[in-house]
């Protein structure tokens, strides 16, 4: 015991603190618990339905826990785009985690495919209008954090692109702007409307940021990557870029169009084309990818 106490006195003291000031406040501290320290309450109430259908509360319980998910894998690319010196151990340890997180974000879209009723949330989902999981703004994060701008440009973007593009240029003719924006007139859903007023001066500011610095980056400023390193950074692109979509989107049409009624989604979004890897051509490593496989994304 009298070694802790010469550790907890040294700590303060480093500080520049007064170690018995804190001692005679840990004789006034409760002892913690489980529910105050995961917040079990404040969790468990923060689901407002709006609308009597029970399934409702589904819905929403399923997206918060997919939040969650994608700030952990957040957590994670923060960590590796500010490490000084990365080693290879370091790098598949976190893609590791990355891909066990997307790998549970895809199996959890069966709560979404078979985990509410079908009539009611055909009916209820008409009241989320004009939400979208589209608003995701983590999703985006995620996406800026793991790859340069220019591989978030599908090819009708890129061919728009002038010579030199600059980071507004980029988010002018990013891929995810095709859900919502008519080309031809510049007019916009609402729900992209809200989105971008909501968001867009954070993603931009976040770009310059972290330019020149993203997992692709640092990735590049390796001499040499194994076998091992890639396969792990390969999988976690089709994870998150392919089959993640495709689920997606195999659970959009279990919804909106298993009767061939192909129903608008809540955000207004042409979800058939918009949703498949084929049209996003979102890759975060394309370097890693031959030609033939970057022709074929998504299609097997």
């Amino acid at each position: 015991m009298s070694d802790i106490k010469k550790k907890l006195k040294e700590k303060y003291e480093q500080l520049g603190e007064n170690p018995e000031t804190y001692l005679k406040g840990l004789l006034h501290a409760k002892p913690i618990n489980y529910w105050d320290y995961v917040e079990v309450n404040t969790l468990l109430s923060l689901q407002k339905p709006r609308t009597h259908f029970k399934d409702e509360s589904i819905f929403i319980m399923y997206h918060q826990v997919t939040e969650l998910v994608l700030k952990m894998m957040c957590h994670e690319l923060e960590q590796i785009t500010e490490e000084k010196q990365l080693t290879e151990d370091y790098l598949i340890t976190k893609i590791n985690r990355l891909n066990r997180y997307t790998t549970l974000l895809i199996t959890s879209f069966d709560i979404m495919k078979d985990g509410m009723d079908y009539d009611d949330y055909n009916i209820f989902r008409s009241t989320l209008t004009p939400a979208s999981g589209f608003q995701s703004a983590q999703f985006r994060y995620i996406e800026l954090y793991c790859t340069r701008l220019q591989n978030l440009v599908n090819d009708q973007g890129k061919s728009r692109l002038p010579v030199k593009p600059t980071i507004a240029d980029y988010f002018e003719h990013i891929y995810w702007k095709d859900a919502g924006l008519n080309r031809k007139t510049g007019e916009k859903t609402l729900t992209m409307q809200q989105f971008e007023d909501e968001y867009l001066e954070g993603f931009v500011a976040f770009a310059k940021k972290i330019e020149g610095n993203t997992l692709e980056d640092r990735i590049l400023e390796l001499p040499e990557l194994s076998s091992d390193l890639k396969d792990k950074l390969k999988e976690f692109d089709v994870l998150y870029n392919v089959k993640w979509p495709l689920v997606h989107l195999s659970t959009a049409k279990h919804y909106l169009n298993k009767k061939g009624e192909q129903k608008a989604a809540t955000g207004g979004s042409k979800w058939i084309k918009y949703l498949h890897p084929k049209h996003q051509q979102r890759k975060f490593f394309p370097v890693l990818w031959t030609q033939n496989e970057k022709d074929s994304w998504g299609s097997n």
